[in-house]
């Protein structure tokens, strides 16, 4: 079947393409609303800024498809092939892509505000600056994805794959990723304000001038983590590990602060709470290797403040 055709078959009221065949189709600025393209050969296609509100392409090959700023609210893409697809700026609010395949697609931008990301592969995905709000992305495998400035308040990550992922600037505000290996991954200027991070492996990571106000890190090791300029405000960081962390700059200003371990810690310029000072300094051994100095020595030139009075 031809492009046009289907038009054709469409004003005319027709709804089922099932299984149809259009590889490199061109349905650009189409509106093909509520149409059944299940298991539908789409290959090369471009879609770009169509209309396809609550389409059902369940199992429908997308492979390098280009659906650049289309509409796909609603629409049922469970289990479609949608590897190196260009979904630039795509709004797929409310969107069923659970067991979807989208590794290396380009989702910058697009709205995935809701939908359904369950099982989903994102491998090395380019989700830079999505709206992930509220999304399901349990058992997502995201390895290797760009989540750079991306928004993600809302939504839900239990056993989600994160090796590698990018989240520098992302909005992680009231996540819950209690118990999750995170090590060695960038969340550099990253907004994780009430967010839950019980029993979370920092090791390495980048938490750089991040904002974890009111953030829940108990029992979190942060051993090796750079935090320089970090903004931790009435943190709950009950038996923390802080060996070899970089903290220079940062503000635990009314933090609870119970440390297991600061070996090497540097707290150069950082704002710590008055009620830890004791047990800061009964700890304090080793040196810093950001700075070379002894912990005891950054910690005289940090400040202490009582909380009372902030």
């Amino acid at each position: 079947m031809n492009a046009n055709y289907l038009f054709e078959l469409y004003e005319s009221g027709y709804r089922d393409f099932a299984g149809i065949h259009l590889c490199g189709v061109d349905l650009t600025q189409r509106i093909l609303v509520d149409v059944n393209l299940q298991q539908a050969n789409l290959i090369g296609a471009d879609l770009g800024r169509a209309f396809l509100t609550k389409a059902n392409l369940i199992d429908a090959n997308l492979h390098r498809v280009d659906a650049s700023f289309a509409k796909l609210s609603e629409a049922n893409l469970h289990r479609a092939l949608l590897n190196k697809a260009n979904l630039r700026g795509t709004f797929l609010v409310k969107s069923d892509l659970s067991d979807a395949q989208l590794s290396g697609a380009n989702l910058c931008g697009a709205n995935l505000r809701g939908a359904n990301l369950r099982g989903a592969n994102l491998c090395g995905a380019n989700l830079c600056g999505a709206n992930l709000r509220g999304a399901d992305l349990r058992h997502a495998n995201l390895s290797w994805a760009n989540l750079s400035n991306a928004r993600l308040s809302g939504a839900a990550l239990g056993r989600t794959f994160l090796d590698d992922v990018n989240f520098e600037g992302a909005y992680l505000n009231g996540l819950n990723l209690s118990g999750m290996n995170l090590s060695g991954l960038n969340f550099k200027e990253a907004k994780l304000n009430g967010a839950q991070l019980d029993y979370v492996n920092l090791t390495a990571s980048n938490l750089s001038f991040a904002t974890l106000r009111d953030a829940s890190l108990r029992q979190v090791n942060l051993t090796g983590a750079d935090m320089t300029g970090s903004i931790l405000w009435r943190a709950q960081m009950q038996g923390v590990t802080l060996t070899r962390a970089d903290l220079s700059r940062a503000n635990l200003a009314g933090a609870a602060l119970e440390v297991a371990s600061i070996a090497g810690a540097e707290f150069t310029d950082a704002i710590l709470p008055k009620s830890a000072e004791s047990d800061l300094f009964a700890q304090a051994t080793g040196y810093a290797p950001w700075s070379q100095r002894s912990t005891r020595e950054t910690l005289a030139a940090s400040q202490f403040v009582d909380q009372s009075t902030l």
